[in-house]
């Protein structure tokens, strides 16, 4: 007996695009060798899962989506090399005689055929029946089902490839969560005029492996599709450890655009004066429906909280985002910031975006300052608030609370 590898331990979601073709190669299977149904199915560890069915009958045995015990009907036992891939006749074979389905379905004649990775691991099954016999049945059918198999292995292997990488980051993000990541550290945002704390922008920290910076985890999580809930955990942490803060200074977090539409923030708003609040959405995050982005910010901007567009200037994308958005802060990206005093263009960028901000009535704020000669250009500029090394490392709270003498 031929032992199997399963595809993966959970069943692989499939592309639109790969469903699609899928459809069409089993229609032609169904169509070119006279059979009732085709179909693809996916083993897992206990079930195989019919990730495509093309029936003659509008009321076809199964259908895309059926789950059933690994172990029942023909899938198995034929990658078992229990039963031959091609029954032209089921009461021929007193294996396929004992299969329930073949009574119940009927089933007269079945052809099918592993679909087999290159590293030889195998997916599933790629299947055909009849619910009467078909003598006439050969070898050249079944090396069709063959190399149609080995279209659909080549047409599912990015599909499963994304699918296996996101249960790994998954099974990353979930053990870093467990471990108390992420850390959250405050940097402090300060008045360009008096160098006066104004507020602090709280920021993620990993400490579980493997070490990288914190928007790689974030880019990781939202690629195993667990972004929302790791930045909604990183929020509410900011939220609740900003209390040993100062009442008066204001707290940023970070969201992204796809959390901002499909949550529910009232439980983040609730938890802080949302008139100390400061919502910073990213340059980097692409925005694909501004009104629907602009209708959730409303509420937020209702409650009293504020909206800053962060990264300002690091690409094209975040003049859309001002211009459609109208945030209340514009933050500039620290490659604007890095090296002002001595680059003509970079003072004329931000130039630019100050007088835009006086005509609008929207405060800016200068990343990443790190040298007095940057402050210096950023002050005649005329740019209201600044933030970076050159006033503070992320610090956690307790440390910011013990150099202030804050109450723990």
């Amino acid at each position: 007996m031929n032992s199997i590898h399963e595809s993966a331990a959970s069943p692989t979601p499939l592309s639109p695009t790969v469903a699609a073709n899928i459809d069409i190669v089993l229609e032609m299977i169904r169509t070119h060798l006279r059979m009732d149904v085709a179909f693809l199915a996916e083993f897992s560890e206990a079930a195989r899962v019919f990730r495509g069915v093309s029936a003659r009958r509008d009321n076809p045995p199964i259908r895309a989506g059926d789950v059933h015990p690994i172990g029942a009907g023909y899938c198995r036992k034929i990658v078992d090399c229990i039963l031959p891939e091609l029954i032209p006749d089921t009461a021929d074979f007193p294996v396929a005689a004992m299969i329930p389905e073949t009574a119940s379905i009927p089933i007269g004649a079945h052809l099918s055929v592993p679909v087999r990775f290159g590293d030889g691991r195998v997916y599933g099954t790629l299947c055909c029946f009849s619910y009467l016999p078909r003598p006439t049945l050969g070898q050249s059918d079944l090396d069709l089902l063959h190399q149609l198999a080995g279209l659909t292995a080549n047409m599912l292997a990015a599909d499963v490839s994304a699918h296996q990488r996101r249960r790994r980051l998954r099974k990353m993000i979930d053990a870093a969560l467990a471990q108390g990541d992420p850390r959250i550290v405050f940097q402090p945002i300060v008045d360009l005029a008096s160098r006066a704390v104004t507020g602090y922008e709280a920021l993620s920290r990993f400490a579980a492996e493997p070490a990288r910076s914190p928007d790689k985890w974030f880019a990781d999580a939202a690629d195993a599709g667990v972004g929302k809930r790791v930045e909604l955990i990183a929020a509410q942490k900011a939220i609740v450890e900003s209390r040993r803060l100062p009442a008066e200074l204001t707290v940023n977090i970070n969201l992204s655009p796809a959390t901002i539409v499909t949550s529910d923030l009232e439980p983040l708003l609730s938890l802080i004066d949302p008139e100390r609040l400061v919502i910073e959405i990213t340059e980097h995050a692409p925005i694909d429906d501004y009104g629907r982005v602009e209708t959730a910010l409303r509420a937020v901007r209702r409650a009293g909280a504020r909206i800053a567009i962060d990264d300002a200037g690091a690409g094209y994308s975040s003049l859309l985002h001002v211009l459609r958005l109208q945030p209340d802060i514009i933050k500039f990206d620290i490659s604007l910031t890095r090296g002002i005093d001595t680059d003509p263009n970079r003072i004329a960028m931000v130039g630019a975006l100050v007088e835009y901000s006086r005509r609008t009535g929207t405060t800016v704020v200068a990343e990443g300052v790190e040298t007095p000669e940057e402050e210096k250009v950023l002050r005649e500029l005329r740019v209201d608030k600044a933030q970076g090394y050159f006033y503070g490392r992320p610090s956690p709270v307790s440390d910011i609370a013990a150099v202030s003498g804050l109450t723990t």
